[in-house]
């Protein structure tokens, strides 16, 4: 197993950030499992932290540099600071543009990692999971496969949410510089049911998606209404449920169960 501490000068967002890259260079043997040919691009998944997290919260937080030798896939771990991997053009901070497109570039230039889609995925949890939805979803012809926990789904409650000058998480400016104004959010570009929507209006391709919450989560109610609106509109995916609260416990397990998922899409 090789960890990169990766700084690069990102065009985008137009200063100095920091990468976490997990390439599983050994060819380990397990005995009765097929020996993994480690002479082809690796497949990629990138994975987003939450609110106030960073880039190495999946390295500190779960056993992905295990699972990225088990499941022979290569991990990029990115700082989205607390943008929701949002463009804010505001900052001239365009995290969307950095996550979907220069991230993805510079890491193929770098690794030994496979250009084709149905070998990209994006993952992450709570704000991650949220960006990794509408990164899948607004870039359809990057992304094969969406993996998201416990996502913070918070469009759709906005105009409620900036109603709350004691809000715990953020004040409502915050909100507003984030994702414009409340009362325009659904049914924008930052509403991951209007982007789901378009795909299947559109008729285009549809990203492999995969979503997951604990039963005692807090955002337990809109992933439920997530799900229960790509059913509705013939938006195919997986949605699991288990006892679980907001935290690593339920997402490390889950992220072992959903590279279980992503193995057999290729059977």
């Amino acid at each position: 197993m090789a960890v990169f501490d990766i700084t690069l000068f990102s065009n985008t967002l137009r200063r100095i950030v920091p990468i976490t890259a997990i390439i599983p260079v050994e060819a380990v043997e397990i005995p009765g499992v097929p020996k993994i040919n480690k002479s082809k691009p690796f497949r990629s998944l990138y994975l987003l932290h939450g609110f106030s997290g960073g880039h190495l919260d999946w390295i500190r937080g779960s056993r992905i540099e295990q699972l990225s030798i088990m499941y022979n896939i290569a991990v990029f771990c990115p700082s989205g600071e607390n943008s929701f991997y949002l463009d804010d053009k505001v900052r001239g901070a365009l995290y969307e543009q950095y996550i979907c497109g220069e991230l993805i570039e510079v890491t193929r230039r770098v690794f030994n990692i496979s250009k084709e889609k149905k070998d990209t995925s994006i993952g992450g949890f709570s704000m991650g999971g949220y960006g990794a939805l509408h990164s899948g979803l607004k870039y359809n012809e990057v992304f094969g496969n969406v993996i998201a926990f416990s996502s913070a789904l918070i469009t759709e409650g906005i105009e409620e949410i900036v109603k709350q000058p004691d809000n715990p998480i953020a004040p409502p400016s915050y909100y507003i510089h984030t994702f414009g104004k409340p009362e325009e959010v659904r049914g924008g570009d930052a509403d991951p049911k209007a982007l789901a929507k378009k795909l299947i209006d559109t008729k285009a391709a549809l990203p492999n998606l995969y979503m997951a919450c604990g039963t005692e989560d807090m955002l337990i109610a809109s992933n439920r209404d997530f799900d229960a609106y790509l059913t509705q509109i013939g938006f195919p995916h997986t949605y699991l449920e288990s006892p679980g609260m907001h935290n690593w416990a339920f997402w490390d397990n889950y992220t072992e169960k959903a590279l279980d998922w992503l193995d057999g899409l290729s059977q």
